[in-house]
């Protein structure tokens, strides 16, 4: 019999579709889960987000007053959710023709597409850090050496403690290529957390250096020179506001004979602090095959 009304059976398919979708969605943002998440509460329409300066400690002087007076130094960021979203028709007909596999094939095209969007948002925030000075240069060729430069600039200027790095496949390539000739001391066994992490960022992770884990993200854009901008970051420097995650709903149009499948999501990807991290700006273009 056709699905094409609001029976048990199109019920259980379309929950498998969001069940899809969501798994999907989950995991294929490697950035998504590298920076700080935040939701918004219910009620509000703006999450307000506090930072405060570093604070200097003074020699003293037996049997003198403190005479220097630190500044907290407090100042906010303010950022409000908006919202995304896209449209699918599924028509009578091909219910009918694939009634059981078209819901799982939607499921993940909706995930993936969502995913890539939250991904591309936060990636574009990258070039940004740092007051928008980069560490490399146009048609710099990323290796092991500057891999490691880039980890000891970030520690030096003090970036944070919980540093990360996220490149483009092309750029993590070649430093790797460099690692895999230097042997395994480079790298670490199970440099990922135990956790929802490890299993979200597993199939994104190449390499180790001094502490800092480099991943890989297809969503990186490159640049019509072939260049492309990935980032290394503390986990604070970044964030990601989620008022609803994603929401998918259904209608049927009888006109139409279809049901239309609307997933939207309410969120903003947002700078959290500038000092945080930086630009990595290299060469991303494919390296050769044959040679």
């Amino acid at each position: 019999m056709a699905q094409t009304s609001a029976t048990g059976n199109l019920e259980n398919a379309s929950r498998e579709m969001i069940s899809t979708a969501r798994y999907t969605e989950e995991h294929s943002a490697p950035i998504l889960n590298l920076v700080e998440k935040f939701t918004l509460q219910k009620g509000s329409d703006t999450l307000v987000i506090p930072k405060v300066a570093q604070m200097t400690i003074s020699d003293l002087t037996e049997g003198q007053d403190i005479v220097d007076t630190e500044e907290i130094g407090m100042s906010t960021v303010s950022v409000t959710p908006s919202e995304v979203g896209g449209k699918v028709i599924i028509t009578y007909k091909l219910l009918r023709q694939n009634s059981q596999n078209i819901w799982r094939v939607v499921g993940r095209q909706l995930g993936e597409g969502m995913a890539r969007k939250k991904d591309s948002d936060l990636a574009a925030l990258f070039s940004a850090l740092n007051d928008s000075t980069v560490l490399g240069a146009a048609a710099d060729l990323f290796s092991a050496a500057k891999a490691s430069r880039v980890v000891a600039v970030a520690k030096a200027n003090k970036y944070g403690q919980n540093l990360r790095a996220v490149m483009h496949p092309n750029q993590i390539y070649r430093a790797a290529a460099d690692l895999s000739t230097v042997g395994s001391a480079a790298t670490v066994s199970n440099p990922i957390a135990s956790g929802a992490s490890q299993d979200q960022l597993k199939d994104y992770f190449r390499f180790n250096i001094s502490g800092v884990n480099f991943y890989e993200d297809g969503n990186i854009t490159v640049n019509s020179s072939g260049d492309a901008t990935g980032a290394i970051f503390d986990q604070g420097a970044l964030g990601m506001l989620t008022s609803v995650s994603m929401m998918t709903e259904r209608e049927k149009d009888i006109s139409l004979r279809a049901w239309e499948m609307v997933v939207t999501a309410d969120y903003i990807a947002f700078e959290i602090d500038d000092d945080r991290g930086a630009p990595l700006h290299y060469d991303a273009n494919d390296p050769s095959t044959t040679t």
